[in-house]
């Protein structure tokens, strides 16, 4: 088994209920193994949990800790410049607040970010040097020889 995996995404927010609604908005199916305590999304080998601030402390082992977002970026990449506007666009219409715009970058895509109301930091992006699958799935491509 590969070292190189993330198989279980888990973002502690303050109002799951909250938290549900904000991804329902984005377009987002809950698996129905979710449970009252935390909710769960199947993505491409990989599933998103949200789960309560206090309950992923206390299932941490830091019972009372204060967590922290917006060290780390979630992200998603489309095939095109439009495609990142409707997601950017998308997301501000569920509740989120815009960080940064989609604009054209210096290494040559296109990115923008927004948080969601629990100010966990996602990043859409068209990036012309990474081909998407069909499905959406990225896999770097191998350096020119």
């Amino acid at each position: 088994m590969t070292p190189q995996r993330v198989t279980l995404i888990t973002l502690g927010v303050a109002d799951l209920s909250a938290a549900r609604a904000f991804y329902a908005a984005l377009g987002w199916q809950e698996h129905a193994n979710s449970q009252p305590g935390v909710a769960f999304y199947q993505m491409h080998g990989a599933v998103l949990a949200l789960f309560g601030l206090a309950d992923l402390a206390a299932d941490q082992g830091r019972p009372g800790a204060a967590l922290g977002t917006g060290a780390a970026t979630l992200a998603q990449n489309f095939a095109t410049e439009a495609e990142v506007d409707a997601a950017f666009a998308l997301a501000l219409t569920a509740g989120a607040t815009a960080l940064k715009a989609p604009e054209k970058v210096f290494w040559g895509g296109y990115s923008g970010y927004w948080a969601d109301p629990w100010g966990h930091v996602w990043e859409v992006a068209m990036n012309p040097f990474w081909p998407l699958a069909a499905d959406g799935s990225l896999t770097l491509p191998e350096p020119a020889a």
